[in-house]
């Protein structure tokens, strides 16, 4: 059974910067990873590279583009940001081999998502570890959108039937509006009016579109912080549990 694992791109960049790698952190993680050795699919947000980049064109989950010098941008931000990512795997001795969703995503007709994840099985049972990503994705009906990370995540563990899911960000899990971390959610109406919302530039919705999609997945989803991640690989209960299966 594979583990999916979401790198959050408030932890692994600087939202507020343009294209900034938080390099220490980004070390952080990939030695986490090394040093946990369980099958893995990581997927990696787009950070201060793929959200000012979108933002920029107006190009969000539901709003596209049908300017193909603007999906090259996008998408090439998140190259670069994915390169940095399996370049610092690769320095922790992580096998760690690319996969970009646009290349094997897209949307059909009526927003219809269909993600081909054959190639990151094939990868997981090779002994690789497949690094994917928000990306902007093909879109029949407006050109091209953007398929968030934690969207990739749900599709690729529920294809793969991941035994556990978990979502590593810049905080130790779902804030109330006090900022204490809610430790269990099984419904987003409970807590839809105390869930902190994010002031920097995000185009997929932020934390609300998150708990939201988790709790679409049918199976348990921890969300947690990095120094939490060395626990959630060991299989400890870190951060919120999100269970929309109740």
């Amino acid at each position: 059974m594979t583990v999916v694992l979401k790198l959050g791109g408030s932890v692994i960049t600087d939202k507020q910067a343009v294209e900034v790698v938080d390099q220490t952190t980004l070390r952080s993680l990939a030695e986490a990873v090394a040093a946990a050795g369980v099958p893995l699919v990581i997927v990696h947000g787009g950070g201060s590279f793929g959200h000012h980049r979108a933002a920029a064109h107006d190009v969000s989950t539901t709003t596209g583009t049908t300017d193909a010098t603007v999906i090259a941008s996008i998408h090439g931000a998140m190259q670069r940001l994915n390169t940095i990512v399996i370049d610092q795997l690769h320095t922790a001795g992580v096998p760690a081999v690319p996969m970009a969703p646009i290349g094997f995503a897209h949307r059909a007709a009526q927003a219809d998502l269909h993600v081909a994840t054959a190639p990151i099985a094939v990868a997981v049972e090779r002994g690789f570890v497949p690094v994917c990503y928000g990306d902007v994705i093909l879109d029949a009906d407006v050109g091209a959108t953007i398929l968030s990370g934690d969207r990739l995540v749900t599709a690729i563990a529920q294809r793969l039937d991941a035994e556990r899911i978990g979502l590593c960000g810049d905080v130790p899990g779902v804030l109330d509006a006090d900022g204490a971390v809610i430790e269990r959610i099984t419904s987003y109406d409970a807590v839809a009016d105390s869930i902190r919302g994010t002031a920097v530039t995000d185009v997929t919705g932020g934390m609300a579109a998150k708990v939201r999609e988790m709790l679409a997945v049918g199976r348990p989803v921890r969300i947690f912080g990095p120094t939490a991640l060395p626990g959630f690989l060991a299989g400890e209960a870190v951060g919120t549990l999100i269970d929309g299966a109740g």
